[in-house]
């Protein structure tokens, strides 16, 4: 199960990457065809953002801990926001909801609350044993509205079904449904419902782990988070080998990564 976590976590951290330069780019205006750099921030090729530190300071508590530890979570949080933990090169895109709700020091329930910065970095959870009620949990963080925390319920039940070797058409609840709709009604911005949507209609849609992450970057919009959830599913359905090496092999701060995976189980 290291190796699905492995994977999981790459597949979020290149899907990331492919994403962060075209951030907020409307669909049809760009074409992502592969690791770029520059772009809406100006950064280097393979550079990863909000998604994945999150992620790894998520992965890194539980190695640490050996448990989900909420509050250990939220410091580690506080610190990539203030210190520029789990980043390569600093801190940068930290969503509005997630700013706000670590300097209160409690998760925001409101409606317009629903943005996709819990689920960006939930999937990890279905490797390491966690309920549906630390799941929930972990996402009240920050994004603390049921809108939210059910969505990474779901989703880290459907990324638990594909660990365990279920086809993603059989793993996604209404995956017929999802599958059937038209590119132009996949609606890829920052609410969490679009951005789960959008990650599973990539993954149904597609054929492999570079079609995936490459039809969510270019749905355009929220091109990092939407890559990121789908990447993350991606990788644990295709494995670490599924990944292309030349995206591997430009990805920034594996280091910092393989130093936050914890033994899956």
């Amino acid at each position: 199960m290291t190796d699905l976590l492995r994977a999981c976590v790459y597949g979020e951290a290149v899907g990331d990457a492919l994403g962060v330069p075209f951030e907020f780019r409307d669909r049809g205006t760009f074409e992502c065809a592969g690791m770029v750099g520059h772009g809406t921030y100006g950064k280097p090729a393979g550079t990863w953002s909000d998604d994945t530190s999150m992620t790894l300071a998520l992965c890194d508590s539980i190695r640490d801990c050996g448990r989900i530890d909420v509050d250990d979570m939220r410091r580690r949080f506080v610190s990539w926001v203030e210190e520029g933990a789990y980043t390569v090169d600093g801190t940068f895109d930290v969503g509005g909801t997630t700013a706000r709700a670590l300097a209160r020091g409690r998760g925001l329930s409101g409606e317009r609350d629903n943005g996709n910065g819990s689920l960006m970095r939930c999937v990890p959870l279905a490797l390491a044993g966690a309920t549906d009620d630390e799941v929930r949990a972990v996402s009240a963080i920050t994004h603390a509205h049921p809108t939210s925390c059910e969505a990474c319920v779901r989703m880290v039940r459907i990324a638990r079904d594909l660990a365990d070797g279920v086809p993603a058409a059989r793993a996604v609840p209404g995956a017929a449904e999802l599958t059937a709709r038209p590119v132009s009604e996949v609606r890829s911005g920052g609410y969490v419902l679009d951005t789960f949507d959008a990650a599973l209609w990539c993954l149904l849609t597609t054929g492999s782990y570079a079609e995936c992450v490459l039809a969510a970057v270019n749905l355009g919009s929220d091109t990092d988070t939407t890559a990121a959830v789908a990447g993350a599913l991606a990788g644990i359905a295709y494995g670490m080998e599924g990944i292309p090496a030349e995206w591997l092999g430009a990805l920034r701060g594996r280091d910092v990564i393989e130093a936050c995976l914890f033994p899956a189980r």
